[in-house]
């Protein structure tokens, strides 16, 4: 006689069963994403190389798109940018470390924490951030629109080659302004250093002093070309996004929200990159004078 046991074991899958297939679905689920993640990196680094060959094959043609590209970054990013470097300044770095050095006996000390926390960090930071937030957002909506109309796929048709019409004048401008506005960006920052260290009750001089004692042209040049390459990344990110939407306005949409989500992890990994190199090169600028 066949008992209940015998028959559920024999009808239906074993009770171990089950969790090895779900975890094998989930294991082809990461590996498929994986696959996905790896395949747009390496379509990234195409458009990247595609875009610096015809920049250096034919380098004119192209400079009177970058200018007006030029001027559309400074219009839509000088003012949120001064705005959110100030008051990051004054809040974060600026009261709560001020704050901390009072406890030490030494809240003249925040002028030198702000070569750190300004010149080195969160003005650069805030640069990108707001970059990628409104230029890039725009770009990516911009040639995603143009893909779904199906201008681009005409422009092909008529020989027009668009990765140089629409994204080399695009790449850049977001690549020269982002590196230009990062001075802007670290003039207003440390200026909101400079508010807390007057609110905090330090002395202007001693916070001008400490600042510029420490302050080096190896943190300048250092700032200036982060921020440049976070420039270049989100311009390569955002234009490749939009360039290869689909699926109507609800695929422009979803482009324009992963363009930003992937210019952020894109820029906050190649910060930790970057920083940990320069100051293994230069070690002497980690030490406060």
């Amino acid at each position: 006689m066949t008992t209940a046991t015998d028959s559920g074991s024999a009808g239906a899958p074993g009770i171990l069963e089950i969790p090895r297939r779900t975890v094998g679905g989930r294991l082809r689920s990461v590996g498929s994403g994986l696959r996905g993640t790896l395949q747009q990196a390496g379509e990234m680094a195409e458009l990247l190389a595609t875009v610096a060959y015809s920049a250096v094959r034919h380098p004119r043609g192209y400079w009177g798109d970058v200018r007006d590209q030029l001027f559309e970054v400074v219009k839509l990013c000088w003012f949120p940018m001064a705005v959110a470097c100030v008051a990051f300044g004054f809040g974060a770095p600026g009261l709560q470390a001020g704050n901390l050095f009072i406890l030490f006996g030494i809240p003249e000390r925040l002028g030198s924490f702000f070569v750190m926390a300004s010149v080195r960090e969160f003005a650069p930071w805030i640069n990108a951030m707001v970059v990628a937030g409104v230029v890039g957002t725009a770009m990516t909506a911009d040639l995603g629109a143009r893909r779904i109309r199906e201008e681009i796929d005409a422009m092909e048709v008529l020989g027009i080659d668009p990765v140089r019409a629409l994204i080399l004048p695009r790449v850049i401008a977001v690549t020269i302004m982002t590196g230009l506005m990062d001075l802007v960006a670290l003039t207003f920052g440390v200026f909101g250093g400079y508010l807390a260290a007057m609110q905090l009750g330090a002395g202007s001089a001693a916070f001008e002093q400490n600042f510029f004692s420490n302050a080096t042209t190896i943190d300048l040049w250092g700032s200036v070309l982060k921020t440049t390459l976070f420039g270049l990344i989100i311009g390569v990110v955002c234009c490749y996004k939009g360039f290869r939407a689909g699926g109507g306005p609800i695929g422009v949409g979803r482009a324009v929200n992963q363009a930003v989500v992937i210019s952020f992890a894109a820029i906050w990994s190649f910060n930790f990159v970057f920083t940990t190199i320069l100051l293994g090169l230069y070690p002497e600028i980690q030490v406060y004078r």
